[in-house]
């Protein structure tokens, strides 16, 4: 058994002192995930990530006892904290109160291969939400790929699955998610 599933253990069975010593074993893990995804954000995106890992750790700690049956659990956690971090930035800059759907272009910083724009972004959100009621397994997988950034091998040792599993759930969670968001985006009123 792992330090962390260990101190994840002594989290739920009381011990205070473990959560100070779970966020420097797992931080630096938390941040790659974070700085992988927030390089395929939009340019002048104003949040780090170490900000991302920030507030994706308070989410977790805040308010509640840490509960976590395992790494697999916390990191899957931590990718969903994640998760919604992002799609409630995309949000927020998406309402009209902040320009509606005007994008600020600076010209210095204009790249040919665009990033996720986020009316793309909620869409994948809102599909992922559809598939997460038909099957949560793949949707925890495509959570902990499109958000967390892991790679398909880092995903299903997560998950506790073989690579070729974690390969077969991702084409079919990739299809589905793709028919789901064209037909999401070519409705009326989208």
């Amino acid at each position: 058994m792992n330090e962390v599933t260990q101190l994840l253990q002594a989290i739920e069975k009381g011990d205070a002192d473990s959560a100070d010593k779970l966020l420097p074993l797992v931080y630096e893990e938390l941040r790659k995930l974070a700085a992988s995804k927030m390089a395929r954000e939009a340019p002048g995106q104003t949040l780090q990530p170490t900000a991302l890992v920030h507030e994706a750790w308070l989410r977790l700690a805040g308010g509640a006892s840490l509960q976590f049956n395992s790494r697999a659990h916390f990191f899957g956690a931590a990718a969903e904290a994640m998760r919604r971090i992002l799609i409630e930035r995309a949000r927020r800059k998406a309402a009209l109160r902040h320009g509606g759907g005007q994008q600020r272009v600076d010209i210095d910083e204009f790249e040919i291969a665009a990033p996720v724009p986020e009316e793309q972004l909620l869409a994948v959100n809102d599909a992922l939400d559809k598939f997460a009621a038909l099957d949560a397994a793949k949707a925890e997988l495509v959570k902990l790929r499109f958000f967390a950034g892991l790679t398909l091998e880092q995903a299903a040792g997560v998950l506790g699955v073989s690579e070729p599993t974690a390969k077969r759930w991702w084409a079919y969670a990739r299809a589905w998610l793709f028919e789901e968001c064209k037909a999401g985006l070519s409705s009326p009123g989208k």
